[in-house]
Parts: C-alpha cells; structure tokens; sequence
C-alpha cells in the first residue's frame, strides 16, 4: 500500500505481486484509478515504465525483491543501498575500463596530426566508418596541407562526397590548409587557441587533436560522453562544457589521458542512445541510470 506520508522510495511492494504468474494481475491492479490515485508523480511513472517492459527486473522496493531478482538471474545487477556517484565509484569504473580495454584511441584513421585534424572536420555529423571509407582515398592522394591544396576544392569533393555536409566540409578544409600554410608553416598547432581559430574546429575538434595527436589530458565531449555522464552520473551536466569542466575535476588523474576514447566507445557500443545494453554493461551494478534495461 502507498500513503502519502512515507516517502515513495522506501514505501514496499510485495516481490509475490511480480512473480511471473501474478504479472497480468499486477498490470491489471497497477492501471486501476483508485491505485493510482495519490501517488507520487514518479512512482507513477516508474510504475507505468514497468508495465511498458522498460524497467523490467528493476523495481526493487523490497529486500525480498531484490533477493528474489538475485537468486533468479544472475544477469540482474542492482544496488540496493543507492549509493550516489563518488570518488571511489568512479575510480572503479575506469579501472573496470582500463581492464577491458588497456590502450583505447580513436577509431578514426589516420597517420599524422594533419591526418587527423582532417578526419575529425569530416566526422561531424557523420560515421567514423563513413569519414574512413573517404580518407581511405583521400589522404593516398594529399595527406599534407600543399597537397590538399593542390588537389583543389573540386577535387576534395570528390573525395568527400559521401559524407554529409561535403560541400561545406570542403570548404573549411580548403581554407584550413591555406591558414596552415600561412601561418603554421603547414604544421597542425600544438595550441587550443590557435585550433579554434581554424575553418570548422570547434572546441571538441580541438580537444580530439590534442589528446590523441599531441598526449594532452584533455576531454573532447561529444553526444556519446555526454550521454554516458548525465546517466551514469560520472559528470552530469546541461551543456557539454559543463560536462567536459566535471569530467576534467572529477575523474581520477591517472584515467584522464584515455578517459575520452573509453567513454566514447562505452557509449557507442553499449549505451547506445536507444537501446542502451545495460544487460551486458560492466558498470551497470555501479550506474545510477534509472531506467536500467535488461
């Protein structure tokens, strides 16, 4: 029974009402009115996320909920004091991504910063399978800024005319190259400042080359670690630099180098955006996403 008095969180289900044979019954109990009728607002929602099979195996309002969960599927990672986020948690976590994968980097290819500076101007909005397949023909052809210049505008095109945007991409390329040349002596800058002057570099262009080109500690927020921050509540933030500045305090100095390509990839691959798989997340029993999916 829930009451207005005793706070959502600790008010109890019985784990019988969700054992398999009673489900229709509870589905049927649960959109009943006068059940309804009174209750917190998220409660409610979690109640209906519930029947809707979005948080299946994930109320866990009951110690003998949770006992139950843990002795019939072994896949159900739950916490069920509620820890919030912390210091000790998040050194886990990246110690749990370090293990699995030692030596992460960027799943764009290229050979030199130039290389990459390229690459990451033409992922914008597009695959890092797309902005390969393109360069895999280009940068054999002008993999330096003389080159790209030569090549011309036309003929970078034709190049990138699969990736989204090519025609604007190709543009800033263009006058990247020519600036590079002018000013850099056609070295890419080993400077925030100086990138974020360049045609089409952003502040996370920027980062990506710095980390990756140049070993600079730096956080490179895109929708995938912004996702994965706000969910696991690692750095949770409402616009990506108040993302990248948390990221930047709050994981541990030891993890900052190779913290972005972990979390890039986690959210690519295993917190996806849609259908995150939390069933086979190595940090799902220390996430704080509340809709968990199993």
């Amino acid at each position: 029974k829930f009451d207005r008095k005793t706070p959502p969180a600790v008010q109890i289900i019985p784990f019988r009402v969700f054992h398999q044979p009673s489900i229709q019954f509870a589905q049927h109990i649960f959109r009943q009115p006068s059940f309804l009728k009174g209750m917190e607002y998220n409660v409610r929602i979690g109640i209906r996320e519930y029947i809707s099979g979005r948080l299946k195996k994930r109320l866990a309002f009951s110690d003998d909920l949770l006992r139950y969960n843990r002795a019939n599927d072994k896949d159900t990672h739950t916490n069920p004091t509620h820890i919030p986020m912390n210091k000790q948690i998040r050194q886990e976590i990246f110690e749990r991504f370090r293990a699995a994968n030692p030596h992460p980097t960027t799943e764009l290819h290229f050979n030199s910063p130039f290389e990459l500076l390229i690459a990451v101007l033409l992922s914008a909005q597009a695959t890092d399978v797309g902005v390969n397949k393109a360069t895999a023909k280009l940068f054999p052809v002008a993999n330096t800024p003389q080159a790209m210049l030569d090549l011309g505008l036309d003929g970078v095109m034709e190049y990138t005319k699969t990736i989204g945007l090519y025609k604007t991409k190709s543009k800033h390329i263009m006058q990247t190259c020519r600036i590079l040349l002018e000013k850099y002596n056609g070295e890419v800058p080993e400077d925030r400042e100086a990138l974020e002057s360049l045609p089409g570099v952003g502040r996370k262009t920027a980062n990506v080359v710095l980390n990756t080109a140049f070993g600079h500690p730096v956080m490179a927020v895109d929708t995938h670690i912004f996702r994965v921050s706000n969910r696991t509540k690692i750095a949770p933030g409402k616009d990506v630099r108040e993302v990248e500045d948390k990221l930047m305090r709050f994981v541990p100095k030891e993890f900052l180098m190779d913290a972005h390509h972990w979390l890039i990839l986690h959210g690519r691959y295993t917190c996806k955006a849609q259908k995150p798989q939390c069933g086979k997340c190595m940090i799902n029993d220390l996430c704080e996403y509340g809709a968990k999916l199993m």
